[in-house]
């Protein structure tokens, strides 16, 4: 049994760095490990949509600090292969009302080429009512 402890969600994306993170806007920069990427050492697509996910959360957090983010859709395009190296997530908000936004963001390699688009409905939350809530129990898996 591996006694180390669990890796964090920013080390398990691959997450470098928030590049900028303002005004609705977000952009952040992630490395691209072998062990993303499937046949042909192309990053799997659940990788690809949760780094531009993650920037459009970014984004709506820049705009609304005492919100948390919850995303209700999430529609991802996929146009080329994000392969190992660095790649840069980028979302912004394009309408915010009191208790939804809508942002958009997209993934881009270090060349500037577009490798995916995304769109999301977000359900605003008040920050306090999340951290208020307590945390579910995990549920015992039963093995038939």
């Amino acid at each position: 049994m591996n006694d180390a402890a669990p890796a964090t969600l920013t080390d398990t994306m691959g997450q470098v760095r928030i590049i900028s993170h303002e005004d609705g806007r977000a952009v952040i920069e992630y490395e691209v490990g072998p062990h993303m990427c499937h046949s042909g050492g192309v990053a799997q697509g659940g990788f690809v949509c949760a780094w531009i996910d993650a920037a459009m959360a970014h984004a709506s957090m820049s705009a609304t600090p005492e919100m948390t983010p919850m995303s209700l859709e999430l529609k991802v395009s996929y146009f080329a292969p994000a392969r190992p190296g660095r790649v840069v997530a980028e979302g912004w908000i394009e309408r915010r009302g009191k208790a939804t936004c809508f942002a958009e963001g997209r993934l881009l390699d270090l060349d500037g080429q577009v490798l995916a688009k995304a769109s999301s409905t977000i359900r605003l939350i008040p920050t306090a009512a999340v951290e208020a809530t307590p945390e579910a129990s995990p549920t015992p898996v039963t093995r038939l």
